[in-house]
Order: C-alpha cells, then sequence, then structure tokens
C-alpha cells in the first residue's frame, strides 16, 4: 500500500544503502512494512536537488506561492481519510482522533500558513533603507511520530509559502502518513527539488542533514536531548537551528474554580493521544485543602477512558507507539510508586485483555512533589501528577521549577487573576480555562522547551532572512 522508495528531484528513487527498520502497527504488534534507511549519499542528493531548486522557487511571486498552497490543500484534502488511517495504523491513534485532530492539523496548517502569506508584508521602508524579507534557503525539516503530520505540515506549509526548498526526514517509526504528504505533493506539482524526502535513523539521516554545509536551515521536532544533538551538529556551518522540544506543562488550578469540570477536563486532555503530546497538561497543581476531592474526581474521570483497538470508533485512548516508548513509561511509573506518591489509579504492566500491543494503564498519581521523578521528566504516556499548593505564589513556583517551559494551563472563576498567574509562568503558551490550542498562533516554548516558534505568521517568519539595502530610497 505504501510506497517506501525516497523522494528526491520529483522522483520515487531507491535507497543508495541496503539497511531497512520495520514498521510495526503498536496495537497490534505485527509489521506493515520493511523501510528502507538512507545515509549520506541519500542525503547529499536530496539536498543537492534542493539547492539546484532554490534559485528559481525562490524568485516566485508572492501570488504564485498562494496558488501552489492551495493546490496542496485541496489535494491534501482529497487525500484526508487515506492520512487519518495511515496515522493509526503507524504510531496507534484512535480513529476518531486521527481523523478529527491528528489529520485535521494537516489541512489547518496549510490554511494558516495561506493567511500568513497573504498578510505578509515583503518589504517595509526605513527612510533610505528598504529591508525585505526573502527565502532562508535550503531547509532540513526533522520531525517525530507522535503528530506525524501535524509536525510535517507545520514546517513544509510555511516553507513553501517562504520561497524555500527542503529535504524532510520523517520519522523511522511512522512513516506512513510522510509517504502520503510526499505523493499529495507531488500531485499538486510542487516544482521537482523543492520539496525532498529520505528516510532513515537520526544517525544515518538526521545527522548528516543537520551538519550538512549545503543546509540553510534546520527545523527539529522532538526530543530535548536529539535536539541538543542537532544544534551541536548544525554548529561548525553556523546554520540557524529552530527547535521545538519536550515540556512538562504545568496546570493551575486555582481555589475558586469548578473543580468538577476543571479536573475532569485536565485528565482528559493529558491522555489525550495518549499522552503522547509535548504539550500535555501532564502536572496538575490543586489546592492542598482541596485534595481528597480532585483525587476522587480524577479517579471517576480516568475510569471514563475507552481504552482498545486504535480502528474502532468507541475508542479515545489506543496504545503507545512502541515497545521501547512503553518500556521507559513502565520504568517511570515505577519510580512513581517507589518515590512515594499515592497511586490513585493505573500502574505498572499492561491493562486487563490488552496483552498485545503497547498498552498502558491511565494512571494518576497523587499527594506527589515537583522533585520526584515523575514530575520532573517528560513521560510521554498517559500519566497524570498531582500536586499540592498552600497558595498562589507556591503554584506558579512549582510551575516554573522545571527546565522545560513549553506549554501551561491555568483555571480560575476570575478571568483577570487568571491572566495574572498565565503572564507570570516561563513558558510559549499558556491555555486560560480548557482554551483550546490556536493554529494560527505561535507555538513554542522556553528554556529547554526550544527556540523559535511554529505555526501561522511567527512559524513563516523563521523561514525568512531579513535583507537591508542601504540608499535604496534616494
Amino acid at each position: 500500500m505504501y510506497n517506501t522508495q525516497f523522494f528526491i528531484q520529483g522522483q520515487w528513487v531507491d535507497s543508495q544503502t541496503s539497511d531497512t527498520l520495520p514498521v510495526v502497527n503498536p496495537a497490534t504488534e505485527e509489521v506493515i512494512l520493511q523501510l528502507p534507511c538512507g545515509g549520506k549519499q541519500d542525503v547529499d542528493a536530496a539536498v543537492s536537488a534542493a539547492k539546484s531548486a532554490f534559485q528559481s522557487f525562490a524568485c516566485w511571486s508572492k501570488e504564485q506561492r498562494i496558488q501552489l498552497l492551495e493546490r496542496v490543500l485541496e489535494e491534501y484534502n482529497r487525500r484526508i481519510d487515506d492520512v487519518a488511517k495511515a496515522i493509526t495504523a503507524e504510531m496507534g491513534a484512535p480513529v476518531t482522533l486521527s481523523q478529527k485532530a491528528q489529520a485535521a492539523s494537516g489541512s489547518g496548517h496549510l490554511v494558516a500558513a495561506i493567511k500568513a502569506l497573504k498578510n505578509l508584508e515583503e518589504s517595509h521602508s526605513l527612510k533610505k533603507t528598504e529591508v525585505y524579507y526573502e527565502a532562508a534557503g535550503v531547509c532540513a525539516l526533522i520531525t517525530p511520530w507522535n503528530w506525524p503530520v501535524n509536525q510535517i505540515m507545520c514546517k513544509v506549509a510555511p516553507a513553501l509559502a517562504a520561497g524555500c526548498t527542503m529535504v524532510l526526514k520523517p520519522s523511522e517509526e511512522a512513516p506512513l502518513s510522510a509517504i502520503l504528504v510526499a505523493e499529495i505533493l507531488e500531485a499538486a506539482e510542487v516544482p521537482a527539488g523543492v520539496f525532498n524526502m529520505v528516510h532513515g535513523t537520526g544517525e544515518g539521516v538526521g545527522a548528516p542533514l543537520s551538519s550538512h554545509p549545503d543546509v540553510d536551515l534546520v527545523s527539529f521536532t522532538g526530543s530535548t536531548r536529539a535536539g541538543t544533538a542537532v544544534m551541536k551538529a548544525a554548529a561548525d556551518t553556523i546554520k540557524k537551528v529552530c527547535l521545538e522540544l519536550g515540556g512538562k506543562s504545568a496546570n493551575i488550578l486555582l481555589d475558586d474554580v469548578d473543580f468538577e469540570r476543571s479536573v475532569k477536563q485536565g485528565v482528559l486532555t493529558c491522555f489525550s493521544n495518549t499522552g503522547q503530546s509535548c504539550n500535555a497538561p501532564t502536572r496538575m497543581l490543586v489546592p492542598e485543602a482541596e485534595m481528597d476531592r480532585v483525587i476522587a474526581i480524577a479517579e471517576q474521570a480516568a475510569q471514563k477512558v475507552r481504552l482498545g483497538d486504535p480502528q474502532s470508533e468507541e475508542t479515545s485512548m489506543g496504545p503507545v507507539v512502541s515497545k521501547r516508548q512503553y518500556e521507559r513509561i513502565q520504568m517511570l511509573i515505577q519510580s512513581g510508586i517507589d518515590e512515594g506518591a499515592t497511586l490513585v489509579c493505573g500502574g505498572a504492566g499492561k491493562p486487563d485483555g490488552h496483552e498485545t500491543g503497547y498498552f498502558v494503564k491511565p494512571t494518576i498519581f497523587a499527594h506527589a512533589n515537583n522533585q520526584m521523578t515523575i514530575a520532573r521528566e517528560e513521560i510521554f504516556g498517559p500519566v497524570l501528577t498531582i500536586i499540592p499548593y498552600t497558595d498562589e505564589a507556591e503554584a506558579i513556583a512549582i510551575a516554573n521549577d522545571t527546565p522545560y517551559g513549553l506549554s501551561g494551563y491555568v483555571s480560575s472563576a476570575d478571568q483577570e487573576r487568571a491572566i495574572a498567574v498565565a503572564r507570570k509562568l516561563r513558558t510559549g503558551m499558556v491555555h486560560l480555562n480548557g482554551a483550546p490550542t490556536d493554529i494560527f498562533a505561535p507555538f513554542g516554548g522556553y528554556k529547554q522547551s526550544g527556540n523559535g516558534r511554529e505555526w501561522g505568521a511567527e512559524g513563516l517568519k523563521e523561514f525568512l532572512e531579513v535583507k537591508a539595502i542601504m540608499g535604496h530610497n534616494l
């Protein structure tokens, strides 16, 4: 069903290596296909194609790029059901989530890029000087498995809008939807060499892409550990590096909230996508006096999670992506038990009736403190840690006491109070009273959650360079 070749210079071509990796359905543990893994020669060919195409594509007018993106959007929407099915198969997202959120995000980022490009002022005057915004050049796009198409399209769409050419290295664990994206771009008549795709591992493809002297920009989404390696690999050639990394987001429930509503919403948001979201609210901060009530509501909410076959519309939570991820989550759950947190529900081992597949019990810990491993490390699974606080100042201090700074959540019956707390959080984003993510707003974080921004107008700016021509306006 899926083309396992690479896409280079507008053609589907074979890998120049014989290495392969199995792509496994995490719900069944069955191998879907053997994925070819590229190496330096494949990277060199893809970068060369992108470099050759850049000179011409960078000269396309704004109107031409808008028309191209509109063709891509039309073709994407035609294939959106195929994309959703691929995501369910490759990383276990329940079919409803795949359709309504995972695959739908691809359309959303195309719409956002089109709007940002239409609103972009390609130059502005400073008396005698004209300031231009131009395409950054050849871009290496390295994407993860947890929101595969979301992360591909929030890079590909603004790169096309800016007039950049690119080489995509999708996750080797979830490559199926990336293959469909390449087919969509081909059908939309993206010029040869503008978009290229090479499958492979971080070591075999990601590292040579990040260090390649003809790559001008690297846009990477993944773990903080891997992002550090990307930045080091890019350092010798002083290229622009945009990183969207991990998170350990705090969900502060102030003492005036509707606890029934806010706790339930916090639990379900944490468990969405099986907890495999970098901006998930994995630390719930609650008033110490309300801990018992919060525990009861949280446990009841967890019991309503429908764990099962991701192909079923009745399922609300599927497996985690891989055996390696499952084992890491089990280790961290055990650390919570060993370090003395109260296990409210879930725990170690597979759920009853789900011995096949990488299923994890929806797990909640309470009476935790911010020094426990489960409060410090990004677990990337359905594990919620509930931490008490004594007053608002302590809640803010606990929220900020983390090496991460991607997102945050604040709930209060007083909107102005919620905003005041949000302004004190050292994070790139804050959701007030359960507000959803805004696809037109900048996405990114402080501290070890990365640098730069994705999505919307700010995401487009990352793919632009700034040129000042002095004496232009005489």
